[in-house]
This record gives C-alpha cells, sequence and structure tokens, in this order.
C-alpha cells in the first residue's frame, strides 16, 4: 500500500477550457522528474468493478455529476496505484495535476495528500481566441457537440464559478501568472522557469537521482 504521508509536491495547471492545459500538462509529464495526471485519466483508467468504481457508475448512469468526495477517493486511488507501480516516484517527482482539483471543495479534500508548491495560471481574457480552439479541437477530434456556440459558453461560465475560485485558495506566492496566447513552446518555459525558483526543485537537483 502507497505511503500516505508525507503529501506530494505538487504542481497545479488552472486555465478556462482551450488555455491549453493538457497539453502543458502532457509535455511536462515527458521530462524526466514530472509526473502528469490529468482528471480525464482517473476515470478513463477507473475499474468499474470494484467498490469505488460502482459507486461512479451508480451517478455517471444517471447523469448526475460525481460528488467531490467520491471524485477524490477515485483520484486517490489512481495515485496509490501509481505510487505501488512505480510508475510516480514521490521522493524525486514533481505531480502535475489538470482538471482537478476542479473547485475548492476538492481543493480542501486533497489538502491532506498534496502541498501545492505552484500554480500556473494559464491566462487568456480573450474568450473568442479560446472558443476558436476549442472548435478547433473538437473538429479535429471529431467531437462536434464540443463545436456547439452554447456548449462552449457553458463550458466558460462553469469554469468562472466553480474552477477559477480555486486562484483564491491558493493566493499568494504560489500563483503564477502566464500568458496563454503565446506559443505553446513560450508557455512550457515559463512554467519551467518558475519550477526552476523553488527550493524543492533545486532540493531533488541535488540528490542527482
Amino acid at each position: 500500500m502507497a505511503e500516505s504521508n508525507p503529501r506530494y509536491r505538487t504542481l497545479l495547471i488552472l486555465g478556462a477550457p482551450g488555455s491549453g492545459k493538457g497539453t502543458q500538462g502532457k509535455v511536462l509529464g515527458s521530462i524526466p522528474r514530472f509526473h502528469h495526471l490529468a482528471c480525464g485519466d482517473v476515470f478513463r483508467s477507473l475499474d468499474t468493478r470494484t467498490p469505488l468504481g460502482q459507486k461512479f457508475v451508480q451517478y455517471s448512469s444517471r447523469g448526475e455529476l460525481v460528488p467531490d468526495d467520491v471524485t477524490v477517493q477515485l483520484w486517490r486511488a489512481n495515485i496509490n496505484q501509481r505510487v505501488d507501480g512505480h510508475l510516480f516516484k514521490p521522493e524525486i517527482d514533481f505531480l502535475v495535476l489538470d482538471g482537478i482539483p476542479r473547485n475548492i471543495d476538492q481543493a480542501k479534500f486533497m489538502e491532506e495528500d498534496i502541498e501545492v508548491l505552484k500554480v500556473f495560471h494559464l491566462s487568456c481574457p480573450d474568450r473568442t481566441e479560446l472558443a476558436r480552439r476549442l472548435r478547433k479541437r473538437a473538429l479535429k477530434d471529431n467531437r462536434f457537440d464540443d463545436a456547439n456556440e452554447s456548449v462552449i459558453q457553458q463550458r466558460f461560465a462553469t469554469y468562472e464559478a466553480e474552477t477559477k475560485p480555486i486562484l483564491e485558495y491558493y493566493k499568494g506566492d504560489r500563483i503564477k501568472e502566464i500568458d496563454a496566447s503565446q506559443p505553446p513552446a513560450k508557455v512550457l518555459y515559463d512554467i519551467l522557469e518558475g519550477v526552476m525558483t523553488l527550493q524543492a526543485w533545486r532540493d531533488i537537483e541535488q540528490m542527482k537521482i
């Protein structure tokens, strides 16, 4: 069983739909010392034969949102599996999260698991540009419903009401604002620049593992 302490050194990537969270998370996850876990990965890898998986099915089969405490339980089971399988090595890896925590309640539930060292806010006030990106992605992935303007606007509204307040929860020096309208390589550069200012990064580098 994975150890419950100490808390995982964590970097959060936060931003509105279309800001590039998933792209940056995946790229970071391909670099040594970073382990990326998106909320979608948790649900996609779910074993519905387990009691926890059955609990998820109860809600999803009715078209209901999975409660925050159940979502965090699913995430916790997934990250424990990754530690047990040596995919995520907490002693030398940063955990990179996107899509979770999705709101302040989830952030509170996860306090016992994660030590959030930095929150990278991919900011793009130009919602027209974000909507363009979402339509382009939807067409590329053949998810035509996601290209619907009302769906896009609803996703923006949900983000503003539920997810963006996380910035206030983690307020202070932990927040690093990044211009998400920049080319992806420049966004990544800004993220890495923020990581390298962390004492935890210097500690890991000194281990030379």
